[in-house]
């Protein structure tokens, strides 16, 4: 796999380099409370999603003006090398990723820590200060500039829409079995994204186990691939992964099922497409 997803290793030995920004995308709670990686900057969850859907330019998207502002506040600038992480498998790390892509940050320097803090915790120092680097980039002066991609990654509904007849597209749900046998939009792969984490060792599952998943469920890079869950987050983790196993054409579904839904699109209930069991996760991930 490429850099989009990087190692423990891999994030130590470039921590001190000035380019490299670490975003931890945990409550307040967590950073102060339990820890964080050194010099990371908080960037919670809930700052870079929407209230509500197409508040910003699609979806759960915050809009082009708040994600520049927290960029900012958080001493990231436009340039810089963008490594992410969570504690539930990356899934909310993946998302800020993705918006950062969305909103024209280079995504060759966008980075999802494999695993999350609990794996870097196991071996590399941690700190619950946050009178550390953070703070000198809050005073650096950086300004970032954030506008939305209109030639980006994200399709809206009339692209999904004639997808569904074309042959040389697999649309994909990253939802668990029961969501996706409740309602699904027709012909798509099942494939939750947990299936793609080993949730005991809390790292993506090896990049051979990887491509044999993908390969059962039909899910080729020589096809454009289109994601879908129900609001976006789910799938900002499955996109990271198939573009570290160098996928070059995947669709990013913002709206997803919520919009599908809401605009009276058909969806098909039923097991009716090859399902993913989603393998030994735990169901610790919100519906959305």
């Amino acid at each position: 796999m490429n850099d989009r997803l990087v190692a423990v290793d891999w994030l130590a030995n470039r921590l001190e380099e000035p380019d490299t920004v670490v975003v931890d995308v945990r409550d307040a709670w967590e950073y102060d409370g339990i820890g964080h990686v050194p010099g990371a900057v908080s960037v919670p969850f809930d700052s870079f999603r929407a209230d509500e859907p197409a508040a910003g330019e699609a979806g759960m998207l915050p809009g082009a003006d708040t994600f520049a502002r927290l960029a900012d506040e958080a001493g990231i600038g436009p340039d810089d090398r963008v490594v992410a992480y969570d504690d539930t498998h990356g899934v909310f790390a993946a998302r800020f990723l993705v918006t950062a892509e969305l909103y024209g940050h280079d995504p060759s320097r966008l980075h999802l820590l494999d695993g999350d803090y609990s794996v870097w915790s196991r071996t590399q120092p941690t700190t619950r200060s946050t009178a550390d680097a953070d703070d000198e980039r809050r005073t650096s002066g950086v300004t970032y500039r954030a506008s939305f991609r209109a030639d980006g990654p994200l399709v809206d509904r009339e692209v999904v829409s004639a997808a569904i007849d074309d042959p040389g597209t697999t649309i994909v749900d990253t939802r668990a079995p029961d969501e996706y046998a409740a309602g699904h939009l027709p012909g798509a792969v099942q494939l939750d994204w947990r299936t793609l984490v080993d949730t005991d060792a809390r790292t993506v599952r090896p990049a051979a186990e990887l491509r044999s998943i993908l390969t059962e469920r039909g899910i080729d890079r020589s096809r454009r691939v289109i994601l879908y869950c129900n609001t976006a987050r789910r799938i900002s983790h499955t996109y990271v992964l198939l573009k570290a196993l160098a996928y070059t054409d995947v669709g990013f579904y913002e709206g997803s099922l919520t919009e599908w839904r809401r605009t009276g699109g058909p969806v098909t209930t039923g097991a009716d497409a090859e399902e993913s069991s989603g393998g030994d996760a735990t169901d610790d991930q919100p519906s959305t």
